[in-house]
């Protein structure tokens, strides 16, 4: 088949969708699939486009046997609700010309990914003009985040946008998303059932593995041979709720075993690094090359998974996979009804959950956590079977795969194309 996949984020980004669709597109690739991929430069958490890459022009290159091309795009370094959707409207309109000049190449299938939906309007009429199947993958729902998170506001102008948004995931033949919840997000939005996939993220379950031995982190770092780290690894910007992480360390003071090590970047690593100031349990570093991810992750004792009460269902933290296969035990802040509540503690039992933006019960549950390395391994060995049965990469892969193959090549109910609705 020939693949074309669209969307802001890509690899060699580290953390969230770039990594996910870069581990996808060199899947599909080396299955023998054309896959191509228009996309920004690389810029993803730290808002600033990587070196060697350039915000101003166009170019091609060939990485992992996928053909990646490469549009300008605005990189505010502060980003709020007005510079984020210039920014991406900018990525949309530069991407247009690349896009439509995909014609000749005449893609099977073109996949988008949201956010940025600013990018399905072309990529759902190119593959209606072309001939191509369009398919439309929701890694957040950014519409009802960016309202429920504040970052825009005005109910006519939700109304507005909301309504736009549902007629467009209408026209697309397949809309996927990476949660039950998420999927029935979509059926509400009035997406038919027949359109919707659940197409979750997944982890390299031979490439994150549990460490048998202490990771080299713990002596780069200088922790004692006892002390019981609390890691965030990841993004670090409006939808986590990280502030409550500096609330829990200084509450955890007097605890010196408990030693907290956040690791990323993002809009929000400066307000939590002043949160911090002062608090000589917390240690901040980059993201940590993917080479090291293993040891990286293996480095927790206990995973931190903070989210907003109100983000909840909106997003599904696509760090919560690898710190399944790490074997390590998962903290989270979630509501009780909330799906990452449910996978922490029925589906996985891997950890323990404690209400959003509740600095006091995060403290308790980790100080709980802290003094008994029993439980702590006993819910590692839980999540680490749990993401070798659900989560694994080549499994989840070769399912997208056979739907795409369906999509393309329909069968019996499928040979009809779903009747927006």
């Amino acid at each position: 088949m020939k693949l074309l996949f669209y969307g802001i984020n890509f690899a060699p980004e580290l953390a969230g969708i770039g990594k996910y669709t870069g581990e996808m597109a060199q899947w599909l690739a080396q299955a023998g699939h054309e896959v191509r991929v228009i996309t920004a430069p690389p810029y993803y958490p730290a808002w600033k486009v990587s070196n060697g890459h350039s915000a101003s022009q166009y170019r091609t290159e060939s990485w992992r046997g996928v053909q990646v091309m490469r549009t300008p795009l605005w990189v505010p370094h502060q980003p709020g609700g007005l510079k984020r959707v210039l920014h991406l409207a900018s990525f949309a309109l530069s991407s247009l010309p690349v896009l439509c000049a995909q014609w000749r190449w005449k893609p099977d299938v073109v996949w988008v990914v949201e956010p940025p939906l600013m990018c399905a309007p072309a990529a759902v009429a190119f593959a209606s003009l072309r001939g191509a199947r369009s398919w439309l993958h929701i890694q957040d729902y950014e519409v009802d985040a960016a309202f429920d998170l504040g970052l825009i506001q005005g109910p006519t102008l939700r109304r507005w946008v909301q309504r736009a948004e549902r007629w467009l995931m209408r026209r697309f033949d397949r809309v996927s998303t990476i949660s039950g919840r998420m999927v029935d997000r979509a059926l509400a939005k009035g997406v038919a059932p027949a359109q919707v996939v659940h197409f979750p993220n997944w982890v390299d379950i031979g490439g994150i593995t549990p460490l048998a031995e202490p990771s080299p982190y713990r002596a780069e770092l200088g922790l004692a041979p006892d002390a019981v780290v609390a890691l965030y690894s990841g993004n670090m910007g409006n939808k986590q709720g990280l502030e409550i992480l500096a609330d829990v360390a200084c509450l955890l003071q007097d605890d010196p075993r408990i030693q907290f090590v956040l690791g990323g970047n993002g809009s929000g690593r400066a307000d939590l690094q002043a949160r911090c100031a002062g608090l000589g349990n917390v240690r901040f570093l980059d993201l940590q090359p993917l080479e090291r991810l293993n040891d990286w992750l293996g480095l927790a004792d206990v995973h931190l998974l903070p989210q907003r009460a109100d983000a909840a269902d909106l997003v599904m933290p696509s760090k919560l996979t690898g710190m399944l296969a790490s074997g390590r035990a998962v903290l989270a802040t979630a509501l009780p009804d909330t799906e990452l509540c449910r996978v922490v503690v029925r589906d996985a039992a891997c950890g323990l959950v404690v209400p959003p933006e509740n600095p006091a019960a995060m403290a308790d549950a980790l100080r709980a956590l802290a003094a008994d390395p029993a439980r702590r391994a006993a819910l590692g060995a839980n999540g680490r079977r749990h993401a070798e049965a659900e989560m694994s990469q080549d499994a989840i892969l070769r399912r997208f795969e056979a739907q795409l193959r369906e999509l393309v090549q329909p069968q019996g109910a499928l040979h009809d194309r779903p009747a927006p609705q």
